[in-house]
């Protein structure tokens, strides 16, 4: 079936609109009109080939929200009406350690929902920023939140589990001290999901302009980062940091906030490395530097339920499909609070 979409045919292009041809439901297929797609900063990595291996024409969008319009002959966990949503993938090799145990999104033959290698045209997937997609039953995830918090539950598929899962792993509950570095798209879905986690947090940004952000999305303390005494006195106080920024920076200035034992996750993907962390701020307090990519299918299902019993969504700002090139260009600047979301209803316009 064609379908409407916005996408980019190189990376020196901007996106536009394009018509893009979608599979015939399977039998084990469920059939999806998209309402709402998040736009994740993975996302203009992506469309500008600033990570290797982009494929044109590039559909992007991983924050999936909408309504199944039908179901294949052997899907027998959704029906047509159902509330669902897409994340980061759509397959994934279904049989190895890491497929058995649900950590699908640690699978070496993990798809993502776009820019994976697939038998549907043109070759590779193609994201959510488009009118429907046909998923896998197994990849489809429920929306228990109520519908007109729907445009707001997009970014939990990719921002909301890209910090649950590390938060979750490494135990963030009470008696927990959890810093959140950077206050953006997914630094803001982190302070929200550690605080209601029942974990002390502190937020910490370069912007003194973000204080009260980051109190009101529930933050107990707020550091700017900018100030070496602010910084000096956390030292050796937290037990996890969660790392949440996509910009190159010096890891050695929050590491030395952990205590014994302590961990820091790094969840921001940045287009170039970072600099490299001083050996003796891990070795003298046995302190570890981990990374995290997102969750599982049972992982990513836990964390909309906690969503939804706690009444957390993100920080959302709408756009019209036909916007998304200005929402680039002011997320490079760090302009949104916290989150882009497309109307997708906008694409057939």
């Amino acid at each position: 079936m064609t379908v409407k979409a916005y996408g980019a045919h190189a990376a020196d292009k901007p996106l536009e609109s394009l018509d893009i041809t979608r599979r015939a439901p399977g039998p084990h297929d469920v059939h999806i009109e998209i309402a709402y797609c998040g736009v994740c900063h993975s996302d203009l990595h992506t469309v500008k080939a600033e990570w290797a291996g982009t494929m044109y024409p590039c559909v992007p969008g991983h924050e999936i929200v909408g309504r199944v319009s039908a179901v294949g002959a052997h899907v027998h966990g959704f029906r047509a009406g159902d509330l669902v949503g897409v994340g980061c993938m759509v397959d994934s090799c279904r049989h190895c350690a890491d497929c058995a145990e649900g950590l699908e999104n640690y699978c070496d033959h993990m798809v993502g929902t776009y820019n994976g290698a697939t038998n549907d045209a043109p070759g590779h997937t193609l994201g959510g920023y488009a009118e429907r997609i046909v998923v896998h039953e197994r990849y489809v995830l429920r929306v228990r939140h109520p519908e007109a918090q729907l445009a707001a539950v997009a970014p939990l598929l990719c921002a909301g589990i890209t910090t649950w899962s590390p938060l979750r792993h490494w135990n963030a509950g009470p008696g927990k001290t959890v810093g959140i570095v950077g206050i953006g798209g997914l630094g803001h879905m982190g302070i929200k999901l550690a605080r209601a986690m029942g974990a002390h947090v502190v937020a910490f940004t370069t912007s003194a302009s973000k204080r009260r952000d980051a109190e009101a999305l529930g933050a107990h303390e707020v550091v700017v980062s900018r100030d070496p005494q602010a910084l000096a006195a956390w030292a050796k106080r937290l037990d996890l940091v969660v790392d949440t920024v996509a910009a190159p920076h010096d890891l050695d200035a929050y590491l030395t906030l952990l205590k014994r034992d302590g961990t820091m996750v790094l969840v921001g993907a940045p287009a170039t490395p970072h600099p490299s962390p001083q050996v003796f701020n891990l070795i003298m307090k046995r302190r570890a530097l981990a990374g995290s990519m997102i969750g599982g299918i049972p992982e990513t299902q836990e964390m909309l339920d906690f969503c939804a019993a706690h009444g957390i969504v993100a920080d959302i700002e709408m756009i019209r499909a036909d916007e998304i090139n200005a929402a680039y260009e002011r997320m490079l600047k760090g302009d949104v609070r916290y989150r882009f979301v497309i109307d997708n209803a906008t694409l057939a316009a």
